[in-house]
């Protein structure tokens, strides 16, 4: 996954091993090594390559490109690609394992939904909305 996802980023940004390789402070060979999985870089330059990348740690390490169609690749750091949905007869969905688990959402919880014809719906949860209205309201 490693390898597949540092060639996919940096291609995606447009860099040369050799642009990549001087940004983490190694040779473009090693490099390249990284990308056919011959050796890995350490925790410090995995970092490094996250942080070039705008990408997390984690998901330069381990995201898996789940053929969902989409084929963004590694997402940008704290952006989520949950997958498809499907609308029920009266528009109700279920919300992914992994959206609930990331956001917090528990049954029982309040959601709000909020639409905008050109770009679409978002769902926030109504603690959430309440915490940034009432700061909004103190910072006058």
């Amino acid at each position: 996954m490693l390898k597949d996802n540092l060639i996919s980023l940096r291609k995606i940004h447009n860099l040369s091993q050799e642009e990549v390789a001087e940004r983490i402070g190694v040779s473009r060979q090693t490099l390249s090594k990284y990308e056919t999985g011959e050796s890995i870089p350490d925790i410090d330059k995995c970092k490094a390559l996250a942080n070039i990348f705008g990408v997390s740690l984690d998901d330069l390490v381990n995201y898996e490109n789940e053929n969902d169609g989409f084929g963004f690749g590694v997402p940008p750091k704290g952006k989520h690609i949950f997958g498809v949905v499907k609308a029920g007869d009266k528009g109700q969905i279920v919300l992914p394992a992994k959206a609930r688990k990331i956001f917090d959402i528990k049954p029982g919880d309040n959601l709000i939904v909020l639409g905008d014809e050109t770009q679409g719906i978002a769902i926030i949860k109504e603690k959430g909305l309440l915490d940034m209205l009432n700061f909004a309201k103190n910072k006058k």
